[in-house]
């Protein structure tokens, strides 16, 4: 027998973390670039809601991995994104600040 059940599952989830590290990834950047786009105002509506589904599922497998911080980090991106826009640079410099701390997030579990 190699390995107890617990160190077999952390394997798994290791592997998974592998697996979904891109798209995590380019979920961060998605949120990155939405507040670029909105600092230099050519964030399109779409894109602000492309940006909100990203969060929302960056707040799920973020949360599969154990990284609440993540969860609720990205929970607030998606808040804002789906929100009233108001003060346009305090809103991108958020978003920024948020896609940075999960950036660091990220790095830090690989």
């Amino acid at each position: 027998m190699s390995g107890s059940p617990e160190s077999a599952v952390a394997e798994a989830m290791n592997r998974l973390w592998e697996k979904f590290l891109p798209q995590i990834e380019e979920r961060v950047a998605t949120i990155q670039n939405t507040a670029q786009s909105l600092a230099t105002g050519n964030l399109a509506a779409n894109d602000r809601q492309k940006a909100a589904a990203e969060a929302h599922k960056l707040a799920g497998v973020l949360g599969t991995f154990g990284l609440n911080e993540g969860t609720n980090l990205a929970r607030e991106a998606e808040s804002l994104c789906n929100g009233h826009l108001g003060e346009i640079r305090p809103l991108a410099a958020r978003l920024s600040a948020i896609a940075s701390e999960l950036q660091k997030m990220i790095s830090l579990r690989k």
